[in-house]
């Protein structure tokens, strides 16, 4: 790969040569169609086209995972293959345009009639054409910047019931976590800006009560607010947010799409916590979609600072394996600068997943999010805080969690009251 290029990685299933299909799939996303056209000469051919870089056969599969009536159409009665399949494409038949990148590397892909499955695994772009898009506003370091978290995980809650608080009720339950002993607090998916808690009222209340915690103590905690909605309601929202002297928005990437996240990037200097609700609809399938390697090198170029993962042994479908190379995609560079982004850990976490994600992650850059975790602890949310903050202690430490419970009342009771539901 070389500056004037990107590389995008997929998984392929056919009952066609394998090759053939490569073939195929990079014409189609660069300068070619099913049959040669007038004006795609030689030399334009030479400039635009895209170029299989490899392909390494997986092995047959008993049953193909999509069907495709182009190939019923033709009677092919062949097993189905799989393949990993790398292509290269020209920068200059893109340049810095994320929804057309996008669409360049997936884009009607998986509509190809040749295929019986198709997955967009990865893709890796070079320096020169990385820093032609957004670089995260704060990442990591800001982050941990802004909540004054120095070392350590970022220990963070989410407001619960998802729905129904008024924005008075909700201003009250962040007094609550803030007084619990909260780095961060974030909005549920499904509450933007609703009838019975709009954010003109809700972000207010909200940050009266941040700022009073941070007057008596001196701690600031961050708040993502869900601004999900359409472009102008979202930057009127950021700018309420930052007078109000938050730090952070939270989107739905999958709902507002590139355009409006990159758009909101340019319009505020906020952290933008990017939540991925709806990603399992790409991912879910193994043979289908769009894999998290390629889903966060999109995001990123976005300018967003966090990213959800997940978390291990948590309440959603994807294997603890995923989850823990999700997080290190997140921290690991796309092209040699430090453009890092916070991967956020949630769903079903509490104080008995903490070692496990320790000894996975191999690091405590990350956030870690526990709403019932945290808020069902039998001694209440500070002590749910507390347990979390001990488990992380004892994982840095090397102390095993049950021993460290030994002296530990709250982590105890989390263990006592979690690990035996």
């Amino acid at each position: 790969m070389s500056a004037e290029t990107f590389e995008a990685t997929y998984l392929v299933e056919t009952p066609l040569p394998l090759e053939t299909v490569a073939e195929i799939m990079a014409g189609e996303q660069s300068c070619g169609t099913f049959a040669r056209v007038e004006g795609e000469t030689d030399a334009l051919r030479e400039r635009a086209r895209a170029i299989v870089v490899s392909v390494a056969d997986i092995g047959e599969v008993a049953h193909p995972s999509a069907p495709s009536a182009w190939l019923r159409r033709r009677g092919e009665t062949r097993a189905s293959r799989r393949g990993r399949v790398v292509i290269r494409f020209p920068v200059a038949n893109v340049g810095a345009n994320l929804s057309t990148l996008a669409a360049t590397v997936s884009g009607n892909l998986f509509d190809l009639g040749e295929t019986t499955g198709l997955r967009l695994e990865d893709v890796r772009v070079p320096a020169a054409y990385r820093r032609r898009f957004p670089m995260p506003r704060h990442g990591v370091v800001g982050t941990r910047r802004l909540t004054g978290v120095a070392n350590g995980a970022m220990i963070g809650s989410i407001i619960k019931p998802n729905v129904g608080l008024s924005a008075a009720e909700t201003g009250e339950l962040a007094a609550r976590l803030c007084a619990a002993g909260l780095d961060f607090i974030k909005d549920d998916e499904i509450s933007a800006d609703p009838d019975h808690a709009p954010l003109a009222e809700r972000i207010p209340a909200v940050m009266r009560a941040v700022r009073a915690h941070e007057d008596r103590t001196g701690k600031s905690v961050m708040v993502a607010f869900n601004i999900t909605d359409e472009t102008d309601a979202m930057r009127r929202h950021a700018d309420l947010i930052a007078r109000e002297g938050g730090t952070c928005a939270m989107v739905s990437l999958n709902w507002c799409g590139f355009s409006a996240v990159e758009t909101l990037r340019r319009h505020t200097d906020l952290v933008l916590h990017g939540h991925r609700n709806g990603y399992g609809a790409f991912s879910r399938h193994k043979a289908l979609g769009i894999g998290f390697r390629a889903y966060q090198t999109l995001w990123r170029l976005a300018g967003v600072d966090h990213m959800h993962v997940h978390g291990l042994s948590g309440k959603f479908a994807q294997e603890d394996d995923e989850v823990i190379d999700s997080a290190r995609a997140c921290l690991t560079p796309l092209a040699g600068d430090d453009d890092r982004v916070l991967p956020a850990f949630s769903s079903g976490q509490w104080a008995g997943t903490v070692a496990p994600t320790y000894a996975a992650a191999g690091t405590s850059d990350l956030l870690f999010m526990a709403g019932g975790g945290i808020m069902a602890h039998p001694g209440g949310p500070a002590e749910g805080v507390a347990s979390i903050r001990a488990a992380w202690a004892a994982a840095e430490n090397g102390i095993d969690l049950c021993e460290a419970a030994r002296t530990d009342r709250v982590l105890t009771q989390a263990l006592d009251f979690f690990g035996a539901r």
